[in-house]
């Protein structure tokens, strides 16, 4: 009677063994800066690349601003007492979100003028011109005092930029500074200093 012979499973080459398979993750990935923090990629928006390059500048130094101020609102909101908890821990929360939305707007507008937004916080760190606040807790009316001032700062220079862009020919950066910087927070340091008036119970 005849001897069956199993059958070898055929070995792979060494050419197979080396080919990745086509849903496993390349996580080699390599590359030099595609585009260099400061440098414009000429975009056929009908601006100079100069302009661009101007509004830009102006536009990343709000941005650094605006997310200091962002994260100092969270920071209040988290750290907040007193008998006006509530109303402040809310309010903290509710400009926290409109500056998140100026983040964005700012940041876009960066972008679709060909620059590069600034993102990371040591970044932000070195660039915005806003006192950085101690770690530790203080009382409410040295959290608005704080807010009100970094507002202020904000407010002088949107409209420092707004003219600057208007004379440049740069009507959506305009529209930015205007409609969204310098309106959000004229009306936000409204909100905050109505809290210190005489009759408020909240005092350091």
């Amino acid at each position: 009677m005849a001897t069956r012979t199993a059958t070898q499973p055929q070995s792979l080459s060494d050419t197979q063994k080396q080919q990745p398979s086509e849903v496993a993750p390349d996580l080699d990935q390599r590359s030099h800066e595609t585009q260099k923090f400061g440098e414009i990629v000429k975009l056929p928006n009908g601006l100079a690349e100069k302009v661009c390059k101007d509004s830009v500048a102006l536009l990343n130094q709000c941005l650094a601003d605006t997310i200091t101020l962002r994260d100092m609102y969270k920071k209040h909101h988290w750290q907040v007492v007193g008998p006006t908890f509530n109303q402040l821990h809310l309010m903290y929360d509710q400009h926290f979100e409109a500056q998140v939305l100026i983040v964005d707007i700012l940041a876009e507008r960066i972008q679709l003028l060909g620059g590069i937004a600034l993102a990371m916080a040591a970044d932000i760190a070195e660039t915005t011109k806003i006192k950085r606040p101690p770690r530790g807790r203080e009382p409410a009316a040295v959290q608005i005092r704080r807010l009100a001032e970094a507002h202020e700062h904000i407010i002088i220079e949107a409209r420092k930029a707004a003219k600057a862009v208007d004379e440049a020919g740069d009507d959506g950066s305009n529209d930015v500074f205007v409609s969204n910087v310098l309106r959000t927070n004229e009306l936000q340091v409204w909100f905050l200093t109505e809290h210190l008036v005489a009759a408020s119970p909240v005092s350091a």
